[in-house]
């Protein structure tokens, strides 16, 4: 059990607190979150700005411009999963919520592999994420690029730079999250907000600066050699890259006051807002873009659009905003990833429980998962140094390890429901009612399409510039090696008391 300072709580809190001891937990963590806040900790883990500016070439070099018809169809099948999310947010606000609801539906074997898949895939977002300062910040002002002159992410000098900013980045927020979550969500806001005003901002660019109509997500012509359907296929990975995380607001439930109305809604929210807006974006660039056919689109995206209509200080400005998010998309990511090595350790469920489920009396705060998340990040980063490739590969590798995660969540959820998922007691809470099978059985066949679609072996998604056998086969190889050092881990540490955990049981309202 987690230990720290008793501190007198408000009522609020307290209220907070004893509905949090009826799942067998001491309320230890500072809750410092409104609604706002909430919605801030899902939109920043999506980052719409974050992800397209990293994505949009991949996207588009696959599928052409009709490629925008895969945001729609990956926001369907994503909100799914959040209506299902969101239903076990209003049951259980206990951090480390991918863990916490899949043990609970299911038992401590299926919820610590999906809380160890989970973990995994934190780390390497966080990485990927930080990353992304290389991207925007030599293109705002090229003393950023302090190693050689090559900004590319490719080249030895941009993947070195990358490193060096990537590293103080995570370092930042490392630093940010062990304060205390009052200075994170205070950051996290105002970067938020920043955030969505950079994407108004740029909405109304592309659409003032047209070049042709919206009609333009009709062309194909754009789309890689060979059958349409298959250049779809692959270019929808950008649109399911982007859209995960919104499940952060149930990682800080212990963090959220009144959590079991708050984050159910901001986890919808938060999903629905980057939608939109990502969606408009993609759709104002495509109509915007100078030209579909000089190649400049695919290998530049976003920010090649927004020099050639705004190529002034505005338009720095606008990549400012974009650094911004990136920030923030960062501080979020590793901010969820600590919560949830924070609630595995709490239940002795990983090596060194004990320091990992401490928290720190002042701030609030379990200082050591967010110092692992930022050691293990940097650790990632310093990969790029020798093969590029090589951290690419792991990036896409992590996607396929999140929404592995998530069936984790809805396929034991679904089970529930068909043997008879017991009702709340409070009836305002939210629920999915009769709705609860069908939306539960359609989120689980989309989200086992998804991970065939992303594991699956194409050289274009895992060895595009050429490269080894162990790349190309890098999704289900690696699936393997996390379920086998999972199991190695599970057998060392896990006790064998966990047997007698508790499945589902009618939550208290």
């Amino acid at each position: 059990m987690a230990t720290t300072l008793a501190t007198p709580a408000p009522p609020d809190a307290a209220r907070d607190g004893a509905d949090l001891a009826q799942f067998g937990y001491e309320p230890v963590l500072h809750r410092k979150l409104g609604r706002y806040a909430s919605f801030a900790a899902g939109f920043s883990f999506v980052s719409i700005l974050t992800t397209i500016f990293q994505f949009f070439g991949f996207g588009y070099s696959f599928g052409g411009a009709a490629f925008f018809w895969t945001w729609p169809l990956v926001f369907a099948g994503q909100f799914l999963v959040a209506l299902n999310f969101a239903e076990l947010a209003a049951r259980y606000p206990i951090s480390g919520c991918i863990y916490q609801w899949s043990r609970r539906l299911a038992g401590g074997l299926v919820g610590w592999f999906a809380g160890w898949m989970m973990v995994i895939a934190q780390v390497v977002t966080a990485a990927a994420a930080a990353i992304a300062l290389q991207v925007v910040l030599p293109t705002i002002w090229s003393g950023f690029q302090i190693i050689g002159t090559d900004t590319a992410l490719t080249s030895r000098d941009g993947a070195m730079n990358a490193v060096l900013l990537g590293s103080a980045l995570l370092v930042v927020t490392t630093t940010i999250n062990v304060i205390g979550i009052d200075l994170m969500a205070r950051i996290n806001s105002i970067g938020v907000t920043i955030e969505i005003v950079g994407v108004l901002a740029i909405i109304g660019l592309f659409f003032v600066g047209t070049e042709r109509g919206p009609d333009v997500v009709l062309r194909t012509d754009q789309a890689a050699p060979g059958p349409f359907w298959a250049a779809f296929l692959i270019s929808g990975l950008m649109a399911a890259y982007v859209m995960v995380g919104f499940d952060s607001a149930g990682e800080l439930s212990e963090e959220t006051k009144n959590p079991r109305r708050v984050a159910p809604r901001t986890i919808l929210l938060a999903l629905s807002v980057s939608a939109l807006g990502g969606g408009l974006m993609l759709l104002g660039a495509l109509m915007a873009a100078p030209s579909l056919t000089d190649g400049e689109l695919a290998s530049g995206g976003l920010a090649y659009v927004i020099m050639a209509k705004l190529d002034s200080p505005a338009g720095s400005v606008l990549l400012g905003c974009v650094a911004v998010a990136v920030i923030v998309c960062t501080l979020a990511i590793q901010t969820a990833g600590s919560r949830l090595l924070f609630s595995m350790a709490r239940d002795g469920k990983l090596p060194f429980s004990k320091a990992l489920s401490t928290v720190h009396p002042r701030f609030g705060t379990p200082v050591w998962p967010a110092v692992v998340i930022g050691a293990l990040g940097i650790g990632l980063l310093v990969l790029n140094l020798g093969n590029p490739a090589i951290f690419a590969t792991l990036a896409s590798v992590c996607i396929v390890s999140l929404y592995l995660a998530y069936l984790l969540v809805t396929v034991p959820l679904l089970v529930r429901r068909i043997k008879g998922l017991p009702a709340p007691e409070d009836t305002t809470l939210f629920t999915l009612g009769r709705w609860g099978v069908p939306v539960n059985a359609l989120a689980v066949i989309w989200g086992t399409a998804m991970v065939v679609n992303l594991a699956w072996p194409r050289p274009e998604v895992y060895t595009p510039a050429g490269g080894s056998w162990w790349q190309l086969w890098a999704g289900p190889l690696s699936v393997a090696v996390i379920l086998a050092v999972g199991a190695v881990v599970y057998r060392v540490v896990v006790t064998k008391s966990e047997s007698a955990e508790p499945v589902i049981a009618p939550a208290p309202a």
